[in-house]
């Protein structure tokens, strides 16, 4: 998969059948998930669903997930509270828990073929707040870094987050795969310093440049994939 997933410029994923990966955030009225917990249970969501033995081989989702991922790499994050997110529970998928956040994440679906559960479930509202500032990272933990320059909203940033972690998997060796795994997927979310995202956007780590599809213009560097595996050697 050479032709990258993201950036607006036409290319042979074009010319395949097109999916989206869902994901549905529980945002109920009085306890919404803190801003950041939300976008690492996200990537995390994704991580699982890559990984999943059900998307590998001959897994019953490992047919979708091959053509979502042989065309242009969509992801859509909903909302939904009360009967709506039990309604979404009920649909096979994963529901991955964070320390407020609960994001489900489901197999790829076509672009027009949404299930009907989660087609009427609202994109916009997914405004949400860091209620303390994030604290550090142990240095062995990879870092989803997000874009100082860019305003998302949660489930804009969500999906980035997303197509970071999806980036660093696909850059990873079977081991080091395995190793990620097995240790439950670790990573952080954090926003760069101006200076400290000029660096990690000439490192050589996997960047993220969005299609423009929704909020920011193409082209947009959006996220950059620090895992400790992926970082070049002095």
């Amino acid at each position: 998969m050479n032709a990258s997933p993201f950036t607006p410029e036409a290319d042979v994923r074009d010319q395949a059948p097109q999916f989206v990966l869902p994901l549905v955030v529980r945002i109920e009225r009085a306890a919404p998930p803190a801003r950041t917990d939300a976008l690492e249970t996200a990537a995390r969501a994704v991580l699982l669903m890559l990984g999943d033995e059900r998307s590998l081989g001959d897994g019953e989702w490992a047919q979708v997930m091959r053509d979502w991922q042989d065309a242009r790499i969509r992801k859509v994050v909903r909302r939904a509270r009360g009967a709506e997110w039990r309604k979404a529970e009920a649909l096979p998928g994963i529901t991955v828990t964070g320390k407020s956040a609960e994001v489900r994440v489901f197999p790829p679906v076509p672009l027009d073929g949404w299930p009907k559960e989660l087609a009427k479930l609202q994109v916009s509202g997914t405004d949400l707040d860091d209620p303390e500032v994030p604290g550090g990272v142990d240095p062995g933990v990879p870092v989803l870094w997000m874009s100082p320059d860019l305003d998302m909203s949660a489930g804009k940033a969500m999906a980035q987050a997303g197509h970071g972690a999806q980036l660093a998997w696909w850059d990873l060796s079977v081991e080091e795969r395995d190793a990620w795994r097995e240790a439950g997927f670790p990573l952080a979310v954090r926003t760069a310093s101006p200076e400290r995202w000029r660096e990690l956007t000439t490192s050589g780590l996997p960047l993220v440049r969005d299609a423009g599809f929704t909020e920011i213009a193409p082209g947009s560097c959006t996220v950059v994939a620090d895992h400790p595996a992926l970082r070049p050697r002095p």
